[in-house]
């Protein structure tokens, strides 16, 4: 089980196109609204969450993936939910996955330090204060962390998502059948 936390004004291609990926890839994926079942991305779009993330369960959790956009980061950091599940994946060796802002959650916990990321440029300077070594990569994997810079990666995020969570063959398998190149 992956879980995608939404919080109001997340960016939905980040959201979305990771969860298209996984579940083409068979991986169970559910989107928790931290605002509530009906979560306003940062262009207005409204998402309806399969689950609020109070609802949320850990029995077979392998990943947590958060989402960037403004305010959205901002407010899954302000989320006692998001920050426990957060928690919760470090202290188990779960995956954590973060794109664009999102990135700055993992450093503000210190969960980065002395690992390679990446993020949105404008919170880059967050990653380095958490100890973080600047990756050129637009998608870095180090160890259980999974980066993304932003909205333009977010289908080649998933697929390091299928590729870490499934195999490396499914993610070629996937972005064959969706035609796209890692150029």
């Amino acid at each position: 089980m992956v879980y995608v936390f939404l919080a109001e004004g997340f960016e939905l291609v980040e959201a979305l196109a990771p969860v298209d990926v996984l579940r083409r890839a068979g991986v169970e994926v559910k989107l928790a609204g931290v605002t509530g079942r009906e979560v306003a991305a940062s262009n207005g779009v409204v998402v309806k969450a399969d689950v609020s993330a109070e609802e949320i369960t850990w029995e077979g959790v392998e990943a947590v993936v958060l989402p960037g956009g403004l305010p959205g980061t901002l407010n899954l950091e302000k989320s006692p939910i998001v920050q426990e599940a957060v928690d919760k994946c470090a202290a188990e060796g779960k995956i954590l996955a973060a794109i664009c802002a999102a990135p700055s959650i993992l450093a503000h916990k210190g969960l980065l330090k002395g690992r390679e990321a990446t993020s949105f440029p404008n919170f880059q300077k967050d990653l380095e204060e958490g100890g973080a070594h600047l990756s050129p990569a637009y998608v870095c994997q180090d160890g259980r962390f999974i980066t993304g810079r932003g909205m333009g990666v977010s289908t080649e995020f998933g697929l390091k998502l299928v590729e870490a969570l499934v195999s490396a063959e499914k993610a070629e398998e996937i972005r064959t059948s969706i035609q796209t190149d890692r150029g």
